[in-house]
Order: C-alpha cells, then structure tokens, then sequence
C-alpha cells in the first residue's frame, strides 16, 4: 500500500476572497457569479461513507441513485450506516437485492477493505495536495480520477480542484467560452483558461455546474 504524501502547503480558503479573485480573474466568470446562486461550502468528513455514494450513484440518475441508497441503508438497521466489516460480509445477492450489481459489489467491498485498513483518515487525506489525493483513492478497484476529485470538491470542499475531464464542465466551457476545440486540444485549453482561477478553481468549476444546472450530486 503506497503511504500518500502530506502536503501542508494548501492555501487557507475564504469564499469572499475566492469570489473576489475570481470575479476580478474571468470577466466571463464574473458574470456567471453575477447571475448564479451563492455557492456555500459544505465539507462532509466522512470519506468512506461519500465513497460508497459515489460508486453507488455512478452511471445512473440522481433519482435512482437516491432510491437504491436507501435500499442499501436498509441492509444496515438499526442506524443505516454501512460499517466496512458488516459491508465486507455481505453477498453478492443481498446487495442486488439492493439494486447493486455484482461489479459494484466488488468496489463497494474493495473500499469497505481500504477503510479497514486506516486508508480513509480525514485528518491525514484532507491535507494531500489534489494529485497525491487521486493517487492514493485511485488504488481502490472501482475508484477514478473523476470520483477522487469530486471527493475532494464535496466531501473536503477543497479549494483548488479542476475535473477538466468532467462532461458538465466541458460543455459550460465549451457554451460560455465558445470552445471548438475536442479531445487533448479541448483539455488543453479548458486548463489554460483556468489557470487564471488558481488558487480557487473548486468554486469556478461549481459555478460552471450551476450555470447548466447540473451540478453532480455530493
């Protein structure tokens, strides 16, 4: 198991000085802060717990997502909380029971294992710098860049995450920054364009999500 390196070097976050940078950085950006909602922060502390939604609600909708995590809390009474060793001891046809396919069972099962192990440690994970976050989550089966980083925007509310691979965030760029480009050359550009949001692109990219009202679900 690759111990993750700590990084005490990220910045302190203020979301008056977030919006201010921001809205003095992009004037195209400024005004989809001008129109949008506030944007508030809402760190959630359990990983393992946000982890499991996760992979739960991946490749379907917010509405079935919602419907078979309640399932899946059902198959933990009295409090619903999916402790990883109950978690670990359940087959393969009480989660389907549930609404989780064999595949998912297994990731569900491999981060149960990595929580376990004292591998999800909010104290230690919430002081990574976003790619040594990725690297160490990206070693449990089932667990992408894309879920590490939206971890890390919704769960840590940390400040400096761009998912350039994300859909939501290439089309919003793609209608707000008249983008033509696809493929490496789109990503390429999506990145220099948001260079200029360092050291808080978490919050632009949340304000992109709002502006196509879409915004993945933490």
């Amino acid at each position: 198991m690759t111990e993750p390196k700590l990084n005490s070097a990220l910045p302190a976050y203020s979301p008056a000085q977030a919006l201010d940078h921001l809205t003095q950085a992009d004037t195209v950006l400024a005004g989809l802060i001008a129109r949008g909602r506030p944007i508030e922060p809402r760190p959630h502390e359990d990983l393992y717990l946000a982890l499991l939604r996760a992979i739960v609600s991946q490749q379907i909708s917010t509405k079935a997502a919602a419907a078979i995590w309640k399932k899946v809390q059902a198959l933990f009474l009295p409090d619903g909380y999916p402790e990883p060793a109950v978690l670990l001891q359940l087959s393969d046809e009480e989660l389907r029971a549930a609404g989780i396919s064999r595949q998912k069972a297994g990731y569900l099962r491999a981060i149960a294992d990595f929580a376990q192990q004292g591998q999800l440690d909010h104290a230690q994970l919430s002081q990574l710098d976003p790619e040594a976050f990725t690297q160490h989550l990206t070693q449990i089966k089932g667990v992408g860049r894309w879920t590490a980083q939206m971890l890390q925007m919704f769960a840590l509310d940390q400040p400096d995450v761009f998912p350039e691979g994300d859909l939501g965030i290439q089309n919003a760029m793609r209608k707000h920054y008249g983008l033509q480009e696809t493929g490496r050359a789109l990503l390429r550009r999506m990145t220099e364009l948001a260079e200029p949001w360092r050291p808080y692109r978490t919050l632009a990219s949340k304000y992109l999500w709002q502006s196509l009202d879409n915004t993945p679900e933490d």
